[in-house]
Parts: structure tokens; sequence; C-alpha cells
């Protein structure tokens, strides 16, 4: 063989070899719908604990793997934007840094994994914490399982009762850039949009990797408060919050925390809601 073949050989083989690890399936899917679950419910109530019925703030943090617990419980707790959130959205947990920020925070929570990661053996997935009472729940398993890592992501869903209103709530995260075109990400948003149809208030948020895929939360009624500001991520504005059948009570009612002191490589996005009981 000429030299030249045996170095395009050796090229290919490493070209194969990469992508044998990068194609190699990273956890194993938790594709039924009703679990694993784990669920928690807010500590005893204090005289600051009641909320106001007609607000309603919310967050929405990619805790990078959950493993700088401590250090996002501190953010949570202590960042004016953030802290006393009525819902926060949490991305990239397992069931026990889920259980311990509410517990932190004196919240109730759901959470469901969407896979049992193999390098960390760990679950890895989406919770919604809440101030308000937690009256229903699910998980909704998205389209598309991921081009390398073979993973499926998923929406945990809560309903809330909100003085005397419902709000059906989401927290998602969708495909990767390198792992899910466009069109696959804005197909799965579309699939939560389905689930949330009969609801007259709905919160949709979370890690959407993609600045534009809430034109298409937009085309469907959905109002869009996170739309404008800095980079959430290195890769651009990734987290976001949509909104149906809420208001907003004015055109600074959201925004971004500019330093996650070192909780996470996302940071978080939060937003004002009104309720017109």
């Amino acid at each position: 063989m000429i030299p030249g073949a045996l170095k395009a050989s050796g090229g290919a083989v490493l070209f194969l070899t990469l992508v044998a690890i990068v194609g190699c399936r990273t956890g194993r899917n938790y594709v039924s719908p009703d679990g694993p679950r784990y669920a928690g419910s807010p500590r005893a109530s204090r005289p600051t604990d009641h909320p106001d019925p007609t607000r309603l703030r919310v967050v929405s943090f990619n805790i990078a793997f959950a493993r700088q617990v401590d250090s996002a419980i501190a953010l949570l707790a202590s960042e004016p934007a953030l802290r006393d959130a009525d819902v926060i959205l949490l991305q990239e947990m397992d069931e026990k840094g889920t259980g311990r920020i509410a517990e932190a925070l004196g919240l109730g929570y759901v959470y469901y994994p969407a896979i049992l990661a193999f390098r960390t053996h760990r679950p890895f997935g989406n919770a919604v914490l809440s101030r308000w009472p937690i009256v229903a729940d699910g998980k909704v398993v998205l389209p598309h399982v991921s081009r390398f890592a073979r993973t499926q992501r998923t929406a945990t869903a809560v309903t809330i009762r909100v003085g005397s209103s419902l709000v059906r709530v989401y927290s998602t995260h969708l495909g990767t850039m390198t792992d899910l075109a466009p069109p696959s990400r804005r197909e799965q948003l579309q699939a939560i949009i389905a689930d949330a149809r009969s609801y007259r208030r709905v919160v949709i948020g979370g890690d959407m990797n993609d600045e534009g895929v809430g034109r298409v939360a937009r085309e469907m009624g959905y109002a869009w408060p996170t739309q404008h500001g800095p980079s959430t991520h290195m890769l651009g504005r990734l987290d976001h919050i949509f909104i149906r059948g809420l208001g907003s009570p004015d055109s600074g009612a959201a925004g971004t925390v500019l330093d996650a002191h070192g909780s996470s490589d996302h940071l978080p996005v939060w937003m004002v809601a009104t309720l017109d009981n």
C-alpha cells in the first residue's frame, strides 16, 4: 500500500473511532410517562410564606448536572431577583439535589428524571419547585432520540393552585445543538405546547438550547418575556420562559442574573406574571 493510502486509512480509522466514542449511548432512557417520580411537600408554613395570589415570580435555572447544589441554594436564596420565587424550574438535576434545594427554600417539588446517566450512575432530568400547592403532575416524553448520545428528552409538568386559579407549569431541557437539528427542537417544544392545550394558564421554561425556538411558542399564542437579554450560556441566550393566559406587569418584569457565582455554566432567568382571578 502506498504511503498516501496508509495515511488515508489511518485517518479513516481515527474518524470511525471518534464516531464510536461520541456515538456511545450515555444513559438509559426512562421512557415510561409514569416515572421514576420523586416528590416532596413544603416545610411547615410561616407567616411570611403566604405569597400574593395575583402575581407569580418564576425562575428557570440549569444547574449543570447538580454539581454545585450548595452554591445554587446560596444564589437562589440571596439574589434579589430570585429569592422568594413562587415557582422554580430546574434542569440537569438528580433527585438528591432537587430535594435539598426544595428543603432549603421551603418549597414543594416534583422531579422526573429523563435518563440514568452511565458515567455518574445518577438520574438526570427536570424539576418544578413551587410555593403554591401542587395538585397534579406528570412527565411528557419528547419526540426525537438524540443523534449521538441516543437519549430522549422530557418535560416535567405540574399543575399548581394559585389562590383560586390553576396554572400548568413545565420544566424542560430540549435537545442540544450537536444532537438535534433546529426543526427537531421546535417539534419538542410543540409537543409540550400540545400537552398544555387544555389549560387556560400555562408557564413553559427551561434550557431550550436554541436562541430562536421561542418563535414557535409565540406563534402558538404565548408571550416570550425572556426573549431579549444577555447570553445565558457561552453558546448564546438558551434559557427562556414562555407564558399563556397570564399577564406581565411591565417591560421590566423579566431578566437575567448576570453572575451565577460558580453554581453553573448557565445563568438563571426570571419573570413576573400576573393573574386575574
